[in-house]
């Protein structure tokens, strides 16, 4: 059966750096597609930054361009969300996702085949 579980949420002040983790069970990283988008109260989904395994392309939201960098440890079929400067508007519940073709094309990361239930990230003084 294949799983996400997201870990590494908490508290933490603006300007400081957080890294997810996001570990995978029941299939294989590099098969995939693999992305991390963020959910909030009274905002709209909002995908952050996706890895196709296939070549090792990437891309991310422009709000985290520059601060935000996802890894994937094939070996540990873990996938990494490092977070630097950041700012109280990244607060939210971040997820991990897996699709089977591609990245999503979207804005919002919508239709990912697989997600996992979330850790909740809190940017406040």
């Amino acid at each position: 059966q294949l799983q996400l579980v997201e870990s590494g949420g908490g508290l933490v002040q603006p300007g400081k750096s957080l890294r997810l983790s996001c570990a995978a069970s029941g299939f294989r990283l590099d098969d995939y597609a693999l992305g991390w988008f963020r959910r909030a109260p009274g905002k709209e989904q909002e995908g952050l930054g996706c890895i196709d395994m296939t070549d090792n392309s990437t891309k991310y939201a422009d709000s985290v361009k520059g601060r935000f960098t996802i890894s994937v440890n094939s070996a540990k079929n873990m996938v990494y969300l490092q977070m630097n400067n950041l700012k109280p508007e990244d607060s939210g519940t971040y997820h991990c996702g897996a699709d089977e073709i591609e990245c999503p094309h979207g804005p919002r990361y919508l239709g990912m085949d697989y997600w996992g239930e979330g850790t909740l990230v809190t940017v406040s003084s």
